[in-house]
């Protein structure tokens, strides 16, 4: 371990003798509220420890790795999770009222920071095709879209999807810098991306301004720690720490940022040894899977196949398509968990999706090829045709922050053709709005929320409406 390792450091402060008297109230004393849980390492920023958001010291090394390690000119830690970076870096590229060049498929978080400073969305559509799922932000899209709106201030997609579909970033990065506009990248799946030729490139190699990546999706990282990535001129490091102070807490956790420097020492120390022997475990798998006659694993291979829709693809994301095997993504998750011991990411009506990493072990992975294979033999139905991955994008009549703020009623979703919302709704996960508040309800939507109920999937909504109904807005009709 390096010199200056924060865990340690903590540890080591712990049983120094010390005794506290400041923050936090448990006063580093082991009970038995929480136990295991590594009290005599939560601290605030005594001194010695540095500060977050002054950063000069231990914290500043560990951002100086997270940046040497993925490549960008300067990194933050988050314990915020990626929510706060995306947020921070929306903020720092532009002004209340601006137009920005937005993916529909990003995440709920973007869309509150479109809320948040009143911005102006120009909304880019990811490929469709025979898949349940959307697939990449095609660069000519991009293109156009920046000729047809010369306001646009920023950029902002999401690559890799949580499906693990990627864009093809280093070109449509060319494209916003002809344009001297930064792109803004949610890479919150996408942090064990660029370690491996078997892996694609990382957004932030890929020349992306702003990324935004969670440690813990996909790397041996607790829950809410994150990195954003800032490279090039482009956009202001200040505004950036600005916006830092308003969404990243003002105490942050210790052991988070402890725990997620060592996740970067051991990228630095073993990461190429353990990505290749997980690259190796993925290949066995897919193999293996080749044999599913019912169920689809799908693969670089089978989504490219479809000319446009996917750029590049990452292998440590399973996503399991239903095929013609009888169960909806639901049923076959529930097979799983009750059969089988194994507990999915998610599932929507056409597909399941399993997630993996380089702590993945060979019995962990053979465990789920040997459950996809055992469900496949039992299977055999008619193919039913994939649903759409996200309703068509509807009209906009009124600005988010004008339709919530205006009057609203619930309706019954069958009667809610025409009507405006008044709500973000969206299946979490992934989190990705099939409607906002000021967008016109259409009969896609509908069927795609009676189609997500049918198959007992939870949609979440901003209001609270009866089961069954939407909120509109107040005897409006569009």
């Amino acid at each position: 371990m390096p010199k200056s390792d924060l865990w340690a450091l903590l540890e080591e402060n712990g049983r120094s003798g010390v005794y506290p008297m400041h923050m936090p109230g448990h006063k580093r004393q082991d009970h038995d509220l929480c136990p295991g849980f590594p009290w005599r390492c939560d601290i605030t920023e005594i001194d010695g420890f540095d500060d977050l958001h002054h950063p000069q010291g231990i914290l500043l090394e560990a951002q100086q790795r997270a940046a040497r390690l993925f490549g960008s000119d300067e990194a933050w830690l988050l314990v915020n999770g990626s929510t706060c970076g995306l947020l921070a870096a929306v903020g720092a590229c532009t002004d209340p009222g601006d137009t920005v060049l937005i993916a529909r498929n990003c995440h709920k978080s973007a869309y509150h920071a479109l809320e948040l400073w009143g911005l102006r969305p120009v909304y880019l559509e990811p490929a469709c095709g025979p898949f349940p799922f959307c697939g990449s932000i095609p660069p000519e899209a991009v293109e156009k879209a920046l000729r047809q709106f010369p306001t646009v201030r920023t950029v902002i997609l999401t690559s890799p999807t949580y499906e693990g579909v990627v864009s093809d970033i280093g070109r449509i990065a060319a494209l916003c810098h002809r344009a001297h506009i930064p792109l803004i990248v949610d890479s919150a799946h996408g942090a064990h991306l660029g370690f491996d030729p078997g892996f694609p490139k990382s957004a932030v190699q890929c020349g992306a301004d702003l990324v935004v990546q969670s440690l813990h999706k996909t790397l041996p990282a607790p829950t809410q720690t994150a990195v954003l990535h800032r490279s090039g001129t482009l956009v202001d490091p200040e505004r950036v720490s600005h916006q830092l102070d308003i969404f990243e807490t003002s105490s942050p956790s210790y052991p988070l940022l402890a725990m997620a420097d060592r996740c970067l020492q051991l990228l630095e120390q073993e990461g190429q040894v353990r990505f290749s022997a997980y690259r190796q475990r993925l290949a066995r798998l897919e193999k293996r899977c080749r044999a599913l006659q019912n169920l689809v694993l799908y693969t670089e291979e089978r989504l490219q196949q479809e000319a446009g829709f996917c750029w590049d693809f990452d292998p440590g994301k399973l996503v399991i398509g239903c095929g013609s095997c009888g169960l909806d993504g639901p049923a076959l998750m529930e097979r799983l968990r009750t059969g089988f011991r194994i507990e999915a990411e998610m599932a929507l009506p056409g597909y399941l999706l399993a997630m993996t990493s380089l702590m993945d072990s060979d019995e962990g992975l053979d465990r789920l090829a040997d459950a996809l294979l055992s469900l496949d033999r039992q299977a055999g139905f008619a193919a039913k045709p994939p649903d759409p991955p996200v309703p068509p994008v509807p009209r906009s009549v009124l600005s988010v922050g004008e339709a919530l703020r205006a009057d609203w009623e619930p309706v019954r979703w069958q009667d809610a053709a025409g009507r405006v919302s008044a709500q973000y709704l969206w299946a979490y996960p992934p989190g990705v709005p099939w409607v906002t508040p000021g967008e016109e309800i259409e009969e896609d939507c509908i069927r795609a929320v009676l189609r997500a109920g049918e198959a007992g999937i939870s949609l979440r909504a901003t209001r609270k409406t009866p089961p069954g109904t939407a909120a509109v807005l107040a005897s409006t009709k569009a």
